[in-house]
């Protein structure tokens, strides 16, 4: 679908940097052009966070141009971003101000460009975001750096109201406090919206003023998208509290600065924010891109400059067909199973939507619990919903949900009652948030994990017959759910049984074996089959949704008289499926004279599309028959990547 886009050049940023007087309007006036650069990035690239990039924008926007001494530079003011979703309205302010190349406007979310999330191999971005909550404790330690090093340096750290739920943040304030930070400034973008929903409907935050307070920090509060009262809020920072740290709690509206995406025009009873994440419509964004040119020029014309001149193209940006995604058939399947069976409950970390969960949401209000953005305390509470008789099922994006609360996972398991933890957005797809939200760790960090078994179904039919796995096992299970379209190859597959530990041919073959879970590793293989056999190579390709369960019978049955056998996993593969499989074909003494070859990551996942990304990582179709059909042929070496 042709979609006429248009941004605003470098050079514009100059002429009006330059020429607007008023330092108050020269901020709301270079707001509104960043707002539009980011409504382009993100529509460029279909997907990125609007809401927080255009509540945090005007915070920013004083910060960079009046407030900072030289950021970005070695030795100039610091500032970061903990919450990270507004990466895309700081990549924009940076291009404006020429601290980042222009080109990269265009390549927002694509494999060396700019990353969905701030990464340390950006130009300006200084630490990773990763589950929320780190920023404050960070800032801490580059503070104590600087102290160390004989730097004065200031430090700035932008945090999410959501995201201080996270414990994590309570954590770190009395010990900056007693250090007498006064280096160390937190600006909370206060926009009362998380994810999901409003924080008050989640976790409400409370006396927030009184938190910090109560931890010895200064407090100070103001409107977030007022350049003058922004401006007064960094002044009395200096003058009243010098020598502590400071909180300034900025109030503004999630989408902030343009009426189509600020949740000030959610309807009454509207309880879920639609513009958190993804790319607007094409009405929105049409809609908004007038609103916030004419913002722009009407500053302009005040100041006796011609409006904007904005830089039109027109892209293919081709409409993303329907498809079956499985969080979204397993949410309706918990939903009918909770109705059979009263010991279900639902926890979520603040992703309702893309865990699937609002028809349970709708439909056993009070079995579901809305936990918000704090993944230890929701694990533990799954903990005591079961020592009480219940079979609760948590539920997060994978990257969050086996990280931050590993040792509950792991506590839970040593109680040995049963746990169903399950994790959409798993392994390396999507790929265009970055290494943030790429599961790619969750294998290996939880496979040792006693009495935890994990299970990653390919389709709809296996996933039904997982979930009821999950329902009936004395197990805990971690269910690992790919957030990528289903192939129709595999989405039209029937019911078959679902046993511990074993798996099912998916495509008959030659003595050339590659087992994988999950519809992204089985989609590849199939087609890397394809290009297999018009060589001559008839690969067998069986797919074994067990991550940490092999069964030995069935193993050597699938394995007698095979020559190759590969393993292809889209995570780490230490401490994977093809550890597990190797150890048990070792341990058997049925691997003499077979081949073997574990396929997987080895390094920090990239950022980009999932055509870009699966074959930098050499585990597209392509790359996979190349490095097959080397093995077995023997001829011209797979490509590298």
């Amino acid at each position: 679908m042709d979609r006429p886009l248009a941004w605003i050049p470098r050079a514009e940023f100059v002429r009006v940097l330059g020429h607007v007087a008023d330092p108050h309007e020269r901020a709301l006036a270079f707001s509104a052009m960043c707002r539009i650069n980011t409504l382009y990035m993100i529509t460029r690239a279909g997907s990125g966070h609007i809401g927080s990039s255009f509540s945090a924008a005007d915070i920013v926007s004083r910060l960079l141009l009046e407030e900072l001494d030289r950021p970005f530079e070695a030795d100039g003011d610091v500032y970061f971003s903990s919450k990270g979703h507004d990466a895309p309205g700081l990549y924009a302010a940076m291009i404006g101000l020429g601290l980042l190349d222009e080109d990269l406007l265009h390549r927002l979310r694509r494999i060396d460009g700019l990353p969905g999330h701030p990464d340390v191999g950006t130009p300006g971005m200084l630490f990773n975001t990763g589950s929320l909550g780190m920023g404050i404790s960070k800032a801490k330690g580059l503070v104590l750096a600087h102290r160390l090093t004989g730097r004065t340096s200031r430090v700035v750290v932008m945090t999410g109201d959501g995201e201080l739920q996270e414990g994590q943040n309570w954590e770190a304030l009395p010990s900056a406090a007693r250090h007498g930070m006064g280096e160390l400034t937190v600006v909370v973008d206060h926009n009362r919206l998380q994810s999901d929903t409003y924080v008050t409907d989640v976790s409400d935050l409370g006396d927030l003023a009184g938190k910090f307070t109560a931890a010895g920090w200064g407090v100070l509060r103001c409107d977030g998208h007022d350049p003058r009262q922004l401006a007064a809020a960094f002044a009395r920072r200096a003058a009243d509290h010098p020598d502590r740290p400071v909180v300034i709690i900025a109030d503004t509206v999630k989408g902030g600065g343009c009426a189509t995406f600020a949740a000030t025009s959610m309807a009454p009873g509207e309880w879920r924010y639609r513009h958190h994440s993804g790319a607007p419509s094409p009405a929105d964004h049409d809609t908004a891109y007038r609103e916030l040119l004419d913002t722009a020029d009407g500053i302009l014309r005040a100041s006796g400059l011609d409006p904007l001149r904005p830089v039109g193209l027109t892209l293919d940006l081709p409409p993303k067909p329907p498809a079956v995604r499985l969080p979204e058939v397993y949410g309706r399947l918990l939903t009918e199973a909770a109705h059979e069976d009263p010991r279900i409950v639902a926890l979520d970390g603040d992703l309702v939507l893309d865990t699937g969960l609002i028809p349970f949401r709708e439909a056993h209000p009070d079995r579901f619990v809305e936990c918000g953005i704090a993944e230890q305390d929701m694990v533990s509470m799954a903990g005591g919903l079961a020592a009480g008789g219940l079979r609760p099922f948590v539920h997060s994006f994978s990257c969050f949900l086996h990280s931050r609360p590993n040792e509950h996972i792991y506590n839970n398991a040593t109680e040995g009652r049963p746990v169903v933890y399950v994790g959409s957005l798993a392994g390396l797809l999507p790929a265009a948030p970055g290494h943030s939200h790429q599961a790619v760790r969750d294998v290996s960090a939880l496979s040792g994990v006693p009495g935890l078994a994990i299970l990653e179904p390919s389709h709809p039919a296996q996933l039904a017959a997982a979930l009821d796995h999950c329902r009936t096992t004395a197990d805990s299970v971690y269910l690992r759910l790919s957030s990528q379209p289903v192939p129709p190859e595999l989405a039209e597959l029937p019911p078959a049984p679902l046993e511990v530990g074993r798996g099912r041919v998916l495509r008959p073959g030659g003595p050339v074996v590659a087992l994988g879970a999950g519809p992204v590793v089985l989609a590849q293989l199939l087609g890397a089959a394809e290009l297999l056999a018009a060589r001559g190579v008839e690969l067998t390709v069986v797919d074994l949704p067990w991550h940490n369960r092999v069964d030995p019978e069935w193993l050597g049955k699938l394995l007698a008289g095979v020559g190759h056998v590969y393993v292809v996993e889209h995570q780490y593969v230490h401490g994977g499926q093809a550890d597990l499989i190797a150890r048990r074909l070792l341990e058997s003494g049925t691997a003499d004279g077979t081949a073997f070859r574990g396929i997987g990551l080895t390094e920090v996942p990239r950022c980009g599309t999932e055509a870009e990304v699966l074959a930098a990582h050499g585990l597209d179709a392509a790359h996979l028959a190349h490095l097959i059909g080397a093995d077995v042929l023997g001829d011209a070496p797979a490509p590298t990547h």
